[in-house]
């Protein structure tokens, strides 16, 4: 019922490989130029909402918007015609596990329309759509999560950190100031150089706009706990913190759960990392910044990470290595499956999907606890049912809002 796809792009001549259980089909495709551009193009017209023009009316920015969503339904057929038009009869209703290359890496597969459609049909309509970095990553997975010991409770979710000394979460108003988050940053120079080194290779000033709070993020918290039952952890407000990451308490967790801002460093991926509480409680700075190395000492036990953050699915592309980023410091923390995002994701929207995504996940009542709900769905199904009610709901059935997470790693 899977069906692999693997993609290598040349500068003569690409392929595909398709992979079943019984079989090993290659197919030429067109040369690396020629795919990435089909490619920038799509990504570029899905995230559209992303840019804001000088000068530019809510009037406008609408009408903008608009036509870059109908032109991406013409582009994402001409993509999808390039690179899944040779299998286009071996589809049917098969899991997709998508082994991609270059900028076919940033391509949310599951908002792509099925090859020679006559309309527009995302193939998240019939498919169960997974990625992986490479084919070979599975087999270290499966054989990791064979020696490792299962997690006991359900959930853990850190949300809703406290990034700047003027939040009005602080308990001494005294000592707050205006001074924003990445001003108020922790004493170690290192820290501080880091983030402001990422800044600079994302080319954005280091300001309290970079990092606004996320207040959806707090409602995600609770209802996915509530949700997960009495089996589960969350830390909110300035727990949401590096200390709190760090600790042995997320080690019992089957699910952990990041909802909070992301750095993804492209140029030095090293720099990459999550964003916590960057004060305590009388607005002193502290190390919040948990980076690529942090991240790859962990200890987890989880089945799954989400990250549900901006971009956190992306990172620096080494040629036969694929993305350098944030997945692969989970999947060797010994994460089997991540889910993760390919943009700059809407606030709202991300926790809506992420509360119907948990609603999927444990399809008990809320009164259940996560440990007695033995019939939980898989991730990747999960996921894809969540999609699939976004996909219906008019406010978020443009695949900005719903394709860009996506689920890496293990599907079983």
């Amino acid at each position: 019922g899977t069906l692999l796809l693997e993609y290598s792009l040349g500068d003569e001549h690409s392929y595909l490989w398709a992979v079943t259980p019984a079989t090993i089909t290659s197919y030429q495709l067109p040369k690396r130029s020629v795919i990435e551009k089909t490619a920038r193009i799509a990504y570029d017209l899905l995230t559209s909402r992303n840019r804001h023009l000088k000068g530019e009316t809510a009037a406008r920015f609408a009408v903008r918007v608009a036509k870059a969503d109908m032109d991406y339904k013409v582009a994402s057929a001409r993509l999808s015609e390039t690179v899944l038009g040779p299998v286009a009869t071996e589809l049917g209703a098969k899991r997709l596990v998508i082994v991609a290359e270059g900028a076919l890496q940033f391509i949310p597969f599951a908002a792509l329309p099925r090859p020679r459609a006559r309309t527009y049909r995302p193939l998240v309509v019939d498919h169960e759509i997974v990625t992986l970095p490479s084919a070979s990553v599975l087999t270290l997975l499966r054989e990791e999560q064979a020696r490792s010991r299962p997690a006991s409770k359900a959930v853990a979710v850190l949300a809703d950190p406290v990034f700047t000394a003027d939040d009005p979460r602080l308990r001494d108003k005294h000592v707050a100031s205006v001074t924003p988050a990445v001003g108020r940053l922790p004493a170690s120079p290192k820290i501080k150089a880091d983030l402001e080194r990422a800044f600079d290779d994302l080319n954005e000033p280091v300001t309290s706009q970079s990092m606004p709070r996320l207040f959806s993020t707090r409602w995600e918290a609770e209802q996915i706990t509530s949700r997960a039952g009495g089996a589960s952890f969350q830390a909110l407000d300035f727990d949401a913190s590096r200390e709190t990451a760090m600790s042995d308490v997320l080690k019992d967790y089957r699910i952990v759960h990041f909802a909070s801002h992301a750095i993804i460093d492209e140029i030095h991926p090293e720099l990459s990392g999550l964003v916590l509480s960057m004060v305590d409680e009388r607005g002193n700075a502290r190390n919040g910044y948990l980076r690529t190395g942090d991240i790859y000492k962990l200890k987890l036990s989880a089945d799954l990470v989400v990250l549900s953050a901006c971009r956190t699915g992306l990172g620096k592309d080494v040629r036969g290595e694929g993305l350098v980023g944030l997945t692969r410091g989970f999947m060797y923390a010994g994460a089997p499956r991540v889910v993760v995002s390919l943009w700059r994701v809407n606030d709202q929207a991300t926790a809506d999907l992420m509360v119907r995504f948990y609603r999927q996940m444990f399809p008990g009542t809320s009164s259940q606890s996560a440990a007695g709900n033995r019939k939980r769905n898989s991730t990747a199904s999960a996921l894809r049912s969540a999609q699939l009610e976004m996909l219906k709901n008019r406010r978020w059935q443009a695949p900005y809002f719903w394709a860009g997470f996506t689920l890496q790693g293990e599907w079983r």
